[in-house]
């Protein structure tokens, strides 16, 4: 039940008859028009601008549209109690003690959770996230990316959208082969007690490496590694394997799995390239040119080179971009471009990449070769994970670790625990910088954010342990005429903008709203309860050593709305803390 939702469409039924009867004027859409929580100061539980957006169209102040419509909604819905028009316009209504009740008995009766929109259009969405280079560990920069990913996936499919969640494999390249020759030269090492060669800067000098190559040398003994030409394929294939088993397991440790592991190498075999190139001059998206140099380098030392390009200007990018080099060999943009035909080819809806923050300056690329291939604007969703700043006893935090220059996933779940990682990662908007305290992520106080919607859980959990009860079992009542008092009514408010912070979240791909949202409603929880050490009435276990069945139900309603938001967030919700 979405009450802003229903009154919205009794409004609008509203306004709509009064347009039938020529007493108003209606725009074509009724964009614009909401309903809210109005601020606490204002003694009304929810408010609607529908006078100020109207009142242009018809020609009349907000104030006076406003008086006229409150008579008509006052007349035609007997839960409300008062009506009101406030300056500059907004209609303030508020409910009858009795709405309250049978709100919750329908959040609480129903069989369908609460939250999710079931009005909505149900889509099928691909989300791409992590895709790091299978070159080593993951470190803390990938795990925010990863989360968000992995919760954007969590909502959608809690919200009954489809959703496949598909990580990119770049095992092609460059980087690669720099990989398979550090892996081999580890290999040397073990084998023949030969010296690594720390002064090539192309290597990679993690320890992890010479665990891959013990791994590789353990399960392939007869592998030789004389010559690098001769070994160099099969090397390849076991030393990637070797980082995909280590990125699983960092992934799982944060509880994150994959639908799909999609390989760069197969794409450019299986000559997909091509096709997708072919596919572009076709549409004439494509053109023999010259880019000038990008941003930052010195116009002297930039040589313009006859190349091939795509015309990513077409779509609003500032420049062409080029898919071939000058010695033939494609560029990791059409390796890109291929991979994004693959996934149109696969005809999701909705295509959603989550970015790092060195990649915001590739999106208007991607869309632009997405839109060409799909002649759909909106068709790629691009979201930025941005950088997360460690800190611990006021300071940058530096631990000791395998790998020299960046603190792996491994080194921080095992700080902080996986709970901990997740919800913090997640709970500033993912566009701005975060910095993670491991000093307040311990602390057991209102300041911990996780330890404050966890502690209300299990406080909820004790009630009703303490009457025997399972928490997680329905309750039965026949009679849910309950005379809630305005402090129980504030909490039953706060549960009721639930599906609106599903809606938003959603629609807006912002699952940070989540956990800011479970905070806020375990703060009037605790709030409540604090309520009790000074008057008896407000304890949700009386004098007789039992809970009334509106407490329950209340406690129930709570608890129903944080176990779900944990669900998404992809956290625990412990009994007893």
């Amino acid at each position: 039940m979405n009450i802003f939702e229903l009154y919205l469409d009794k409004v609008k039924s509203i306004i709509v008859d009064l347009s039938k009867k020529n007493q108003l004027k209606v725009p074509e859409t009724f964009n614009g028009i909401n309903a809210e929580i109005p601020p606490p100061k204002f003694n009304c539980d929810i408010s609607t601008n529908v006078a100020m957006v109207l009142s242009k169209l018809n020609e009349t102040s907000p104030i006076k549209l406003a008086e006229k419509l409150t008579l008509e909604i006052k007349n035609c819905d007997d839960q409300i109690e008062t009506i009101s028009v406030v300056k500059p316009g907004f209609i303030n209504i508020k409910f009858k003690a009795s709405f309250w009740s049978n709100f919750i008995k329908e959040i609480i009766d129903n069989d369908k959770i609460f939250g999710i929109n079931n009005n909505e259009k149900k889509n099928n969405y691909l989300v791409e996230f992590v895709s790091a280079n299978p070159t080593g560990p993951l470190h803390v920069g990938h795990s925010r990316g990863a989360i968000l990913g992995d919760v954007i996936s969590n909502l959608l499919i809690f919200n009954k959208h489809k959703v496949t969640k598909e990580y990119y494999v770049n095992d092609y390249g460059n980087q690669i082969i720099n990989f398979t020759k550090s892996v081999y030269f580890r290999g040397r090492e073990i084998k023949f007690n030969e010296t690594f060669p720390n002064d090539n800067p192309d290597l990679y000098p993690g320890d992890y490496i010479i665990d891959f190559a013990k791994n590789i040398i353990s399960a392939k003994s007869d592998l030789n590694f004389n010559n690098y030409d001769k070994i160099n394929d099969k090397l390849t294939v076991l030393s990637i394997e070797q980082a995909l088993l280590l990125i699983k397991k960092n992934l799982k440790s944060l509880g994150i799995k994959h639908d799909n592991f999609v390989s760069e190498k197969n794409i450019v075999l299986k000559k997909e390239v091509e096709s997708v190139v072919k596919i572009l001059e076709k549409n004439k998206f494509v053109y023999k040119g010259k880019i000038k140099a990008p941003a930052g380098d010195d116009d002297k030392n930039w040589e313009e080179r006859e190349q091939l390009l795509f015309k990513s200007t077409d779509f609003g990018d500032d420049k062409d971009r080029a898919l071939q080099k000058s010695d033939g060999t494609w560029t990791y943009f059409a390796s890109d471009v291929a991979y994004h035909k693959n996934k149109v080819d696969r005809k999701f809806d909705y295509l959603i990449n989550i970015l790092g923050a060195d990649h915001a300056g590739y999106i208007k690329r991607i869309s632009s070769s997405v839109e060409a291939l799909s002649g759909k604007k909106d068709k790629l969703i691009c979201k930025i994970s941005q950088l997360v700043k460690l800190i611990k006893d006021k300071k940058p935090f530096k631990m000791s670790k395998r790998k020299g220059d960046y603190i792996t996933v491994d080194d921080l779940i095992k700080e902080v625990g996986k709970d901990a990682t997740r919800f913090i990662m997640l709970n500033r908007s993912s566009d701005v910088e975060l910095d993670f305290d491991f000093d307040a992520v311990k602390e057991k106080s209102k300041d911990n954010p996780l330890y404050y919607v966890q502690y209300c859980y299990a406080r909820i959990s004790s009630v009703f342990r303490h009457i025997g009860k399972d928490l997680n079992s329905k309750i039965e009542l026949s009679d849910f005429n309950f005379e809630y008092s305005n402090d129980e009514i504030k909490i039953l408010k706060k549960i009721s903008e639930w599906p609106k912070c599903i809606d938003t979240a959603c629609s807006k791909l912002e699952p940070h709203r989540i956990p800011v949202y479970l905070y806020e409603l375990s703060s009037e929880f605790h709030s409540y309860w604090n309520l009790g050490k000074h008057n008896l009435e407000k304890r949700f276990i009386n004098k007789d050593n039992k809970v009334s069945s509106d407490k329950l139900i209340l406690l129930k309603a709570i608890s129903n709305v944080i176990k779900s938001g944990m669900d998404i967030v992809g956290v625990d919700t412990p009994d007893k803390m």
